[in-house]
């Protein structure tokens, strides 16, 4: 007998039955440090300094004790710049021998030949080189300096080392839309896949959002792109709100936050999502009793996240079953209801959400590790500089005493780097 949903008896899909939530998640974001090189306009997590918090080296091994034991096949670990943590390759080969795959996003910027001929070896990890303009000229204006050559010189790497069908990340921005073909035809000449995602209003991406995120017209033409090419374009779930153009995109389709995702950052807290960084959507830490098993099947939030969710004053819209309402970290950190519609609504409806909200101030992340020398930008209208919160626990004399200080050089100890 086919399954079928609750909504007027209809097949069920499979995304029906992620709504509900499962024993374990299925894309699990890890961001192992805060530490980075570079100070992207748009990181998520506002990384630079490292946090002298960070969970220890036996710490992390018994979260992938846990993961091993919730049958959790793979993790994609993140940062900040994750190689720069001096056990990040002791860390991958302890995941790996325990049956839990890697996928790492990086810079690139300790990608060289030699960590290349590992990579293209191992048959458990996959990595993500960030790329955020097919030319210099685009890239460098969101990540730095610099930083188009690095992630070119990693992927000559990987390709020499004959490392087939690693992921380019790309962040779609205003900037870069129009190089849809070029970053396509970047990842076919290394034979990697081309991996886009949406621009959240998330970490220093709040700063940028206005001016960064696709115009109407650059979203119906990024639509009419991943039509013709995504079957062999990685989206995730990042751009199931333009579904509502008519056609669903390859993809989740869903919001999985707290239902098939979620975000332990480099503290161990546990976020519902990935680009939802605040404590409204923290739903505890693993160094609670329970650890990551308990807080990812019991506590309060996820199974709110779980439950029925209201349409609000998208339930009158048509189009609402393809669009589901959109980004809840998007709608969050614009300062919009989570009951509403997107920011990015391709019908309007956000344009006038947001015209309607204001010049009421939209929640503002709860951690920024951005780099001493690079303050964030403050958001237009706001009266100056966003008090930082670095923490909302104190650790325990049980934990290790702090890796680092706050200030030193994320690649201290790297050749070439005083």
């Amino acid at each position: 007998m086919t399954p079928t949903s609750a909504a007027a008896g209809r097949p069920a899909r499979l995304v029906d039955h992620f709504e509900s939530g499962l024993d374990a998640p299925i894309c699990l974001t890890w961001e192992l440090t805060y530490a980075c090189n570079l100070s992207c306009v748009h990181c998520l997590s506002s990384s630079g300094r490292r946090d002298p918090r960070e969970l220890s080296t036996e710490e992390c091994k018994a979260v992938i004790d846990e993961l091993e034991r919730m049958q959790v096949f793979y993790v994609n670990i993140g940062g900040g710049e994750p190689t720069v943590r001096p056990d990040f390759w002791e860390l991958v080969d302890y995941a790996t021998e325990h049956n839990v795959g890697v996928k790492f996003s990086t810079n690139g910027v300790t990608i060289t030949p030699e960590v290349a001929e590992r990579l293209a070896k191992s048959d458990y990890v996959d990595v993500q080189i960030s790329l955020d303009g097919a030319t210099a000229e685009v890239n460098d204006a969101i990540r730095g300096p610099g930083s188009h050559d690095t992630a070119v010189r990693a992927m000559e790497n990987l390709a020499a080392a004959g490392f087939r069908g690693f992921k380019i990340s790309v962040v779609a921005t205003r900037g870069n839309i129009g190089q849809l073909d070029e970053f396509k035809a970047i990842a076919d000449h290394y034979q990697a896949q081309l991996r886009l995602t949406r621009l959240r209003p998330a970490g220093r991406g709040a700063d940028v959002w206005d001016e960064l995120h696709p115009t109407q017209e650059q979203q119906r033409q990024l639509y009419d792109w991943l039509l013709a090419h995504g079957e062999n374009v990685l989206t995730g779930d990042s751009f199931f709100h333009l579904s509502a153009y008519g056609e669903s995109l390859p993809g989740l389709n869903l919001c999985g936050a707290g239902r098939v995702v979620c975000l332990i950052d480099p503290v161990g807290d546990v976020y519902a999502c990935p680009f939802a960084i605040h404590e409204e959507f923290l739903a505890g830490n693993i160094r609670d009793e329970g650890g990551f098993t308990r807080v990812w099947r019991e506590s309060e939030l996820f199974t709110q996240l779980r439950g029925p969710q209201s349409a609000g004053a998208c339930s009158a819209c048509s189009h609402y079953d393809a669009c589901r309402g959109g980004c809840m970290a998007a709608k969050f950190f614009t300062g919009l209801p989570l009951e509403g519609p997107d920011p990015e609504c391709v019908k309007g409806h956000g344009v006038d959400a947001l015209l309607a909200r204001g010049d009421a101030a939209p929640p503002r992340p709860d951690v920024d590790h951005s780099h001493r020398t690079s303050p964030p930008r403050p958001r237009p209208g706001s009266s100056g500089p966003v008090p930082v919160t670095l923490s909302r626990r104190r650790p325990t004399e049980a934990e290790d005493p702090p890796v680092t200080a706050c200030n030193e050089h994320p690649l201290a100890g790297f050749p070439g780097v005083r």
